[in-house]
Order: C-alpha cells, then sequence, then structure tokens
C-alpha cells in the first residue's frame, strides 16, 4: 500500500469546459456535457479532471475575469450542474481540481463596481490598484506597464463627478483588474471561496497566476521590451517575494482538507526561485511548463527534463509534466503537423508517461488534434487578438471544441453546427467515437499506455538515470521500478536497449526502433 498523496503520480485530464461537450445546445460546452461523457474518462483511465474556469463571468477571457467566485455561470449549467459532476465523477472514482483566480477580479465584480462609484481615496478603491496617474493632469499612467495580452496595463477611469481621474492596474484584459492582496478583505473572501469548494467536494485548485498577486509597493517601471503573453524573471509585474507569504495562508487553509491539493500556474524560469513556490508549506504541485516550449529535439528534451528534475529536487517536490494546454497549443502541431507531428506526439507522450511524477493532458490530446490555425478573423475571441492591434491571433487556435462522433461538425460536440469556434470538417477521422474502433488510433495507444502506467510496478521510484545514446536518441531508466524509455529524433532506426519491449509508439522495423518513435521496455 503506497503512502504517497494520491496526486503525486496521477493522471490529471485538463477539461476546457466551452469545448468538451455541450448538453443543451447553444453551442458552448457545459458541466452537464462534461458530466454525460464522463465514460470516456473512465475508459482513458485518468485519476482526476482540472477544470478550467465555470465560475460567474461575463466572459471576457472566457471566465478568467471572476464576478463570482461562489457560484456557477449560467452558461455551464449553475451550481446544480456541477453538484452533479463532483458526485459522478467520484463514483468513478475520479477526483475534480478547479481552477481558481486569485490576481484579479471582473470588472463586472460587485468590489470593482464599489470602487468605482466611491471615488479616490475610498476603502473600496484599496481592494485594487487605483493611482493617479503622471503628468500635469495626470493623463499618463502611473507607470509603462503593459498587459500581457498588449497594449498598456492601465485604464483611466471617469470619476463619479464626471471628470477623468485614475487609473486602475490590469497585468491582463481592461476587464480584469488586479486584486491588492495587502487589504484584507482580499485574502479573507479568498479563504470563504476555498472552504466554500472544498465543503462541496472539490479535492483540490489549480491556481492561475500563482506567481502574480503581491506586486512592489512602489510599482517600478519595467524594462521596455516585454513581448505579449510573455514575460521574464525580472519583470516587476510578477514573482515578487511576499507573494510566497499569499501561498502559505493558501496552504494552512487547504490543509483542514486531507487529500486536497493546490497546484500552482508558475510561470519562473530560475530553478530556485520556481522552487521556492513548491516548499514543504506552500504548493503541492507547481505546472513546469519546459516541455511545451521546445521542438521534438533529442537534446532539447533531455535538458528539459534535467532541468525539471533539477528544479524539483531543491525542495524534495513531486514533478509535474504536460505537453500543451489552453494557453500554449497543441504538440501535433508544434512537432512539424500532420503525420510527422502525430508520430511524434504519440511518441513524447510516452516519455512524458514514463517520467516520475503528475502528468496533465489537456483534452484532445488523447485524439492528436492540432492546432487550427485557419480559423477566421471574424470568429477569434481571445482578447489578444484585440488588444494586440490583431497582431497576435491569440490562443482560439487550441481551443476549438473536440470532436465525438458523425462525419461533419458539430461532431457530436453540440446539437448546433454554429459553435463557439467553428470546428474543421475534416477532423471525421479524428473523432471518439472512430478511434475507439480503432486499435491502432490514438485514443486506443493513449488508453494502452494508461493503463500500463497504472498497472505495472516498472513504473514506481522517483527518480531516473540516463543511458548512452547518440545525440538525435535519448534512452533512460526509472530507478525505482526499472522501467526504460527509448525515443528515436534523429532520422535513422535505433537499436533498442536491452530488455522486454511492452509498447512501441510505432511498429518496429527489422527489430530497430524507426524515427519518430518512443519504447518502453522492461
Amino acid at each position: 500500500m503506497s503512502h504517497e498523496p494520491w496526486w503525486s503520480s496521477a493522471v490529471f485530464y485538463q477539461v476546457y469546459p466551452r469545448s468538451f461537450a455541450d448538453s443543451d445546445g447553444d453551442g458552448i460546452g457545459d458541466l452537464d456535457g462534461l458530466t454525460a461523457r464522463l465514460e470516456h474518462l473512465t475508459y482513458l483511465g485518468v485519476d482526476a479532471i482540472w477544470l478550467n474556469p465555470v465560475t460567474v463571468s461575463p466572459m471576457a477571457d472566457h471566465g478568467y475575469d471572476v464576478a463570482d467566485p461562489r457560484d456557477i455561470d449560467p452558461v455551464f449549467g449553475g451550481m446544480a450542474a456541477i453538484e452533479r459532476l463532483i458526485a459522478a465523477a467520484h463514483q468513478r472514482g475520479i477526483k475534480i481540481t478547479m481552477d481558481v483566480v486569485p490576481n484579479h477580479s471582473s470588472s463586472q465584480h460587485p468590489w470593482f463596481q464599489a470602487a468605482l462609484a466611491a471615488g479616490p481615496g475610498a476603502d473600496a478603491r484599496g481592494r485594487y490598484y487605483f493611482r493617479d496617474g503622471r503628468g500635469p493632469l495626470g493623463e499618463l499612467p502611473p507607470n509603462n506597464w503593459t498587459s500581457v495580452f498588449g497594449g498598456p496595463a492601465w485604464t483611466r477611469i471617469v470619476e463619479p463627478d464626471g471628470n477623468p481621474g485614475q487609473w486602475y492596474l490590469h497585468l491582463f484584459d481592461a476587464e480584469q483588474p488586479d486584486l491588492n492582496w495587502e487589504h484584507p478583505d482580499v485574502f479573507d473572501d479568498f479563504e470563504k471561496t476555498l472552504r466554500f469548494w472544498l465543503e462541496r467536494g472539490v479535492d483540490g485548485f489549480r491556481i492561475d497566476v500563482a506567481h502574480g498577486m503581491a506586486k512592489p509597493s512602489d510599482l517600478p517601471d519595467a524594462k521596455d521590451d516585454v513581448k505579449v503573453l510573455s514575460h521574464s524573471d525580472d519583470d516587476p509585474r510578477f514573482n515578487h517575494p511576499s507573494v510566497h507569504e499569499i501561498h502559505r495562508g493558501i496552504r494552512a487553509i487547504v490543509d483542514d482538507y486531507p487529500g486536497a491539493v493546490t497546484i500552482g500556474e508558475v510561470w519562473v524560469m530560475d530553478n530556485a526561485r520556481w522552487a521556492e513556490y513548491l516548499r514543504a508549506d506552500e504548493l503541492h504541485l507547481g505546472f513546469n511548463f519546459r516541455l511545451t516550449k521546445i521542438d521534438f529535439d533529442a537534446t532539447a528534451i533531455h535538458d528539459a527534463i534535467d532541468n525539471s528534475l533539477a528544479a524539483t529536487a531543491l525542495e524534495n517536490a513531486t514533478p509535474t509534466w504536460t505537453l500543451s494546454n489552453h494557453d500554449v497549443g497543441r504538440e501535433v502541431t508544434r512537432y512539424g503537423g500532420g503525420e510527422a507531428g502525430l508520430r511524434r506526439a504519440r511518441a513524447m507522450a510516452m516519455v512524458m508517461l514514463a517520467l516520475p511524477g503528475a502528468v496533465f493532458v489537456y483534452n484532445g490530446e488523447e485524439l492528436g488534434l492540432p492546432d487550427v490555425l485557419d480559423l477566421p478573423e471574424e470568429v477569434l475571441q481571445d482578447p489578444t487578438w484585440e488588444r494586440s492591434g490583431h497582431t497576435e491571433r491569440g490562443r482560439d487556435r487550441c481551443r476549438v471544441p473536440i470532436p465525438w462522433s458523425g462525419e461533419a461538425p458539430p461532431f457530436g460536440f453540440s446539437t448546433t453546427a454554429d459553435t463557439w469556434l467553428p470546428m474543421p470538417a475534416d477532423w471525421a477521422a479524428l473523432t471518439v467515437e472512430k478511434q475507439r474502433e480503432d486499435p491502432d488510433s490514438m485514443l486506443s495507444f493513449f488508453r494502452r499506455a494508461l493503463k500500463m502506467r497504472r498497472d505495472r510496478c516498472e513504473f514506481a521510484g522517483g527518480g531516473l538515470d540516463w543511458q548512452a545514446a547518440t545525440r538525435d536518441t535519448l534512452i533512460f531508466r526509472r530507478r525505482g521500478g526499472g522501467l526504460v524509455c527509448a525515443l528515436n529524433a534523429g532520422r535513422r532506426a535505433m537499436a533498442l536497449p536491452p530488455g522486454e519491449l511492452i509498447l512501441a509508439s510505432a511498429p518496429l522495423v527489422d527489430g530497430k526502433l524507426p524515427p519518430d518513435a518512443a519504447a518502453w521496455l522492461v
């Protein structure tokens, strides 16, 4: 009997709820749609769901602009729908982790509306970052910070008296004002939110922008060359040391609920600074995104794995692995697209699943879905598209609804073909229905791989050792159980290391592993 926490080797399945399954025919996925499709996740063999935001929101950033963190938006089915989901998932042995958004609220949140009405200097404004502008008439923003989505990070308001007034900070969309965690109401309210959901049976939280929340008191200018949808470790907008005190407070709450997990979205590249978030009294897990940032290259993959293991080892923490999510795009496309991208994605899934720690699979990854790069401009919804002046198309490409059945859109996702993002007609070959019938499909492969990872003792143990390999290949052995994983990222077939082959991502050629393929041996 293992004494490790359930999440230490779990496979989390990320559900982007707008794009998973639509139960009411409005073209937008919802919670009852997810509940109706839980059999797919049982079939696949996952341990937990990470649910992207479903709380009340005007949807300026598809739920990451929260107007009421303790209620479910009607578009997703309301509170009754999540209660049905939690009960049905638990009945199947699947845990539920919810997205929470502590860095900012919606501009429609009652707090922000009260702040607008209250006037400068009022306590209601202290829950956010309201500042006077620079320049003779306060006409310039308080500093040079830009929004992650593009454009300035400050918006000037009209005061209750009708005159131009203070500016408020929003590191993301203008409809997502940043909360000031130095105001005691902010933590108190967040505690209420965490306890509200934990007491309703939620098994933990993915914490959005977990390296945000805290800001330097003087709000100094940033460097001038900050790119859209990215930032560096020396960016004053993020990773301020006092954020760790916030995480210790969060952990103290969550520890009242045995087994509950916190998973931080931590975009920090320096290993020592990243690992600080995983100290024993802070986050249980922290996303490490290095595998999402690289091409299909053996050296880069080796270095990313090594780096991630070294980072978690600094605090004796559990590694996490992911190849894609709703923000970074799908690996089939990143690895070249088409048949080559699909082969490489299958091989990299084996590498990821062979590693020690927790794994996150993004919905549709198990089907080998690519990014949809040719979405018409008029359907783009990511706020990045507008805020970047139509220079960055944003993340809609990897959020297109997933295909379930049939020969034409909406492929069983909805009863209407007018889905919130259009589905490509050529996804007919990628539906769950077709792939379940095909033993050689990506879905069938994923199911076999997850079953082996769950059932076989060779996947035990926390460390790995690298074996001798050429520049275009890599081989590692798990220390605890002895599983060997080999990856061929070169152009020639690769001789397999000694051992019994238990799974390969592609048929062997004359007993060798072909290019763009991986194998497991014991």
